[in-house]
């Protein structure tokens, strides 16, 4: 089969296209042809030597992907040669083939294309697991996304207004900020002319956030914590604005604020099971009756992955850029 590889880190010409060996299914897994995958932030740390995988992992990008199975490895259950599938991964959606273990699978949902599909695992996982599972958005609450525009923004508005709460986003253009509004933003906050923290207040009357969903990081930690609702949760799980930050715990005591910092890509298999069966069970009937749906911006073929890789760090993307594999396209 062929994979994007990378022989030396570096920038988006540092990932290659070659004839690789295919892989093979172990205990508990299944392989899946590979119809297309989609790009995520933690592609590029990896090509840049910044996000090794974790061991055991597929030594190719790629977090999520959609496909068929084509074999099933010893004590599977459940699933089929021929099923149409997408996949939470540890690595490996950049190529023809995958190995995943079973307990990531989704089906693809009902009149969904394949291709489209592979948009969803990674983002669906990251904010139920995050939004709902640990910070427990309750209806009626507020919800500040930073990055409303990248994919994982782009859902968890949908998840959260189809949830019953008020979602506030931030983003870098009008533009932008109208498409989140189309998808049921409430708050459109413009991050590179508007203080977020006082929108955040006029907004709620004083109130704050309940739940803030950060990919920023250090940058934002002290003005996220100023945007808390007292008993509000903050979320972290992002480094795009730096990795060191000093902390007024006095700020964070008065609001009885909680913060959460986790990766999903280095979870064990068993958690990362847990959160697929639960966006099966939460988010996939959802998305069967409309009120959720993914949001492609690009595709383009699995061998242009660094034309890809490029157009994630413009920034100028709206939702995710999919790479659609030879056999699909």
């Amino acid at each position: 089969m062929h994979a994007i590889t990378i022989p030396e880190s570096g920038g988006p010409e540092a990932l290659v296209w070659a004839e690789v060996p295919d892989p093979v299914p172990g205990e508990g897994e299944v392989l899946v042809d590979v119809a297309a995958s989609a790009v995520n932030r933690a592609d590029l740390l990896q090509r840049q030597g910044h996000y090794e995988p974790p061991p055991g992992a597929s030594p190719y990008p790629g977090l999520e992907c959609a496909g068929r199975i084509s074999a099933l490895g010893a004590g599977v259950s459940g699933w089929a040669v021929g099923d149409e599938v997408c996949a939470l991964l540890s690595g490996g959606g950049y190529a023809e083939k995958v190995a995943v273990p079973s307990g990531q699978l989704l089906p693809v949902p009902d009149g969904m294309e394949t291709a489209v599909a592979a948009s969803l695992p990674e983002v669906a996982c990251t904010v139920w697991s995050n939004v709902f599972m640990i910070s427990h958005l309750r209806p009626g609450e507020t919800l500040l996304l930073h990055g409303g525009a990248s994919g994982i923004g782009t859902i968890a508005i949908q998840l959260a207004k189809a949830l019953g709460a008020r979602v506030a986003v931030t983003a870098g253009s009008p533009e932008k900020l109208a498409r989140c509004a189309e998808l049921g933003a409430d708050i459109l906050i413009n991050y590179r002319d508007q203080d977020f923290v006082e929108e955040i207040h006029k907004a709620t009357d004083g109130a704050g956030a309940d739940v803030i969903l950060d990919i920023v990081g250090a940058k934002y930690l002290q003005q996220n914590v100023r945007a808390l609702a007292v008993n509000g949760r903050l979320a972290v799980i992002g480094m795009q604005g730096g990795v060191k930050a000093e902390l007024n715990i006095g700020a964070l005591l008065s609001k009885r604020g909680a913060i959460t910092a986790t990766s999903l890509r280095a979870r064990p298999a068993a958690e990362k099971a847990a959160i697929v069966a639960a966006v099966r069970e939460h988010v996939w009937p959802l998305i069967a009756d409309g009120h959720v749906r993914p949001t492609v911006d690009q595709r383009l073929p699995m061998s242009e992955a660094a034309e890809a890789h490029r157009a994630l760090d413009t920034g100028t993307h709206f939702g995710k850029i999919l790479l659609i594999a030879p056999s699909a396209a």
